[in-house]
Order: C-alpha cells, then sequence, then structure tokens
C-alpha cells in the first residue's frame, strides 16, 4: 500500500481510515511539525524526503507546486469531505493501482 503524509489541516478519521486499509500514513503532527505554520513546499519536501505523497485539503497550492516541479513523491489533492469514510475509500481507490506515486498529481474529489 502506499506511504503517506497527511497535512496539518487534513482530517484524522480520514488517516485513520486509510491506516484501516493497509495505507502507511503519517500525519505532520506526529513527524513533530505540527502547529508550526510550516510551508507548503516544506510540507512536500517532508514527504518526498520520507518517500510519502502528500495528502491535503489546500489544493490550489499543492497544485501550484506541482506544475513547478515534478520533483516529488507525489500530490493527493482532495475536496473538504465531512464524510470520511468515503473520502478514504476513495483515495484508497485512486492510488491502489500504482505502484509508484511519483511525480503524480491526484485528485479527489467529494461525490456531487
Amino acid at each position: 500500500m502506499s506511504r503517506l503524509l497527511a497535512d496539518e489541516n487534513f482530517p484524522l478519521p480520514v488517516v485513520e481510515k486509510l491506516r484501516q486499509l493497509g495505507h502507511d500514513v503519517l500525519t505532520v503532527q506526529e513527524a513533530g511539525r505540527g502547529n508550526q505554520q510550516f510551508p507548503d513546499n516544506e510540507v512536500l519536501s517532508l514527504a518526498s524526503a520520507g518517500e510519502r505523497a502528500v495528502m491535503t485539503l489546500n489544493r490550489k497550492h499543492f497544485v501550484r507546486l506541482h506544475q513547478v516541479s515534478t520533483k516529488h513523491a507525489g500530490i493527493i489533492v482532495c475536496t473538504v469531505d465531512l464524510d470520511y469514510d468515503g473520502q478514504a475509500h476513495r483515495i484508497h481507490q485512486a492510488v491502489k493501482s500504482y505502484t509508484t506515486l511519483e511525480r503524480l498529481l491526484i485528485r479527489v474529489n467529494r461525490p456531487a
């Protein structure tokens, strides 16, 4: 399964469900970088150094970072979704077929 880093604002219930689904998910807080106004490019660098794709609700900034450079371990941008189990399952479905998320930008949207 995938190695992921959840940025500071990513919902913990989604992280926990992804762990139940077999993904190796680390949060920015668990990495000792919570509540530090950690810039997005540094979150991406931290994730890439640990060979983890970033999961974020901060779509605009991370899409821009991907456009500037695809040298990263992956970016998963999500819409806000209070159906945490559903969001975790959509992320799982979006990444499960890849052997690596390196250099990928994956969009996971809330259903209409």
